[in-house]
């Protein structure tokens, strides 16, 4: 643990149930900062990002901010675009999430998750204390994307690309919950808590 509030890292590949998994932490008391609704905040009306945004993709910006269907399509159609975007908008979400951190840490707040879908691809495990990984079958995973609105198996498919194989995030994780039902995704967050909670207490 280095800093006064443990920092634990949720992440898992797209469709694996982080953001339920997030929610069943803040029904347990414990503080969560989500990096897509930072995301959200950073690409408001005069958000954060929205000037950066602009600077590479004008189309997509306007008054009432950035456009994200906009950029799926420069996305789709600018090989380059991806990593253009991602060099802009992360450091200012990483910004958003130390402040975050801070803030919990001069409450006093033990234990707080940063759900971070990227967190292995853009090195932000550094500045966390461990990490869980979601994870759920291939076939359920696949099944749940699909079934977003607006998602086609090209778009699909580039995402899983610019992604680590959950296989990869599974070795490289501290906790691994099987998110296949909410029953075993409750129990698991349970676990890890209380392991938490257990060391926190030993190193404290």
């Amino acid at each position: 643990m280095n800093r006064n509030v443990f920092v634990l890292g949720l992440t898992g590949s797209i469709g694996m149930g982080k953001t339920t998994t997030a929610e069943m932490f803040r029904n347990a008391g414990v503080p969560v900062w989500d990096a897509d609704e930072a995301v959200h905040r950073l690409y408001g009306p005069g958000g954060a990002a929205t000037e950066a945004v602009a600077a590479i993709c004008p189309a997509a910006v306007s008054a009432v901010g950035v456009d994200r269907a906009a950029l799926r399509d420069w996305i789709a159609n600018d090989a380059g675009a991806l990593h253009k975007l991602n060099a802009v908008v992360h450091p200012l979400v990483a910004q958003d999430r130390q402040e975050f951190i801070e803030a919990a840490a001069a409450k006093g707040v033990p234990l707080i998750v940063v759900d971070v879908p990227l967190l292995f691809e853009t090195g932000a495990e550094s500045g966390v204390d461990a990490v869980l990984v979601v994870s759920a079958p291939a076939k359920v995973q696949k099944a749940r994307v699909m079934a977003r609105k607006g998602m086609t198996e090209e778009h699909y498919s580039r995402i899983l690309a610019h992604q680590i194989p959950d296989a990869e995030k599974r070795q490289r994780a501290d906790y691994v919950i099987e998110t296949t039902s909410l029953d075993v995704a409750r129990q698991g967050v349970e676990d890890v808590i209380r392991d938490l909670t257990d060391r926190i207490a030993r190193d404290a």
